[in-house]
């Protein structure tokens, strides 16, 4: 997808605050931030959509892939609110965009791309295994081909 994300591109919202540490040296959003940004936005869903401690299921989505697309800059002291939008739900993943806006801008500050593998959490080994029927509840409203 090259087309500059907008909001009619997800699904699912999240206002996350910013606090003073998320800034860099440079004044803008840190790099390591976006992606604490993309991970809560997306286990926050998953917390709230099933109602479970999603890291005590049988099986657990581990972080198989990240990325990130940077459009403008963004940072303290504003609001960011988080939109969300499932491209794939697979056997045993689910890829997942996280778009980031701050202000009134249509347009996407910045979008990541967030993959969950599910692995068998009994297994000291973690064989990745078919997703959870909860989760695949909680994530397949969230699906629109891109």
């Amino acid at each position: 997808m090259s087309a500059r994300p907008t909001r009619a591109d997800y699904v699912a919202w999240r206002t996350v605050t910013t606090r003073w540490r998320d800034d860099d040296a440079y004044g803008h959003l840190n790099n390591a931030t976006y992606y604490e940004l993309f991970d809560t936005a997306v286990n926050a869903h998953l917390y709230e959509a099933t109602g479970l401690d999603v890291r005590r299921l049988p099986q657990i989505g581990v972080v198989a892939e990240t990325s990130c697309r940077y459009f403008r800059e963004i940072g303290f002291p504003a609001p960011i609110e988080t939109g969300m939008v499932v491209d794939k739900v697979g056997t045993s993943s689910v890829i997942y965009r996280i778009g980031l806006f701050q202000g009134d801008s249509d347009e996407a500050a910045a979008e990541g791309r967030f993959v969950h593998v599910y692995v068998d959490n009994t297994d000291p080994a973690r064989p990745v295994t078919p997703m959870p029927d909860v989760i695949r509840a909680a994530v397949e409203p969230l699906h629109r081909t891109p």
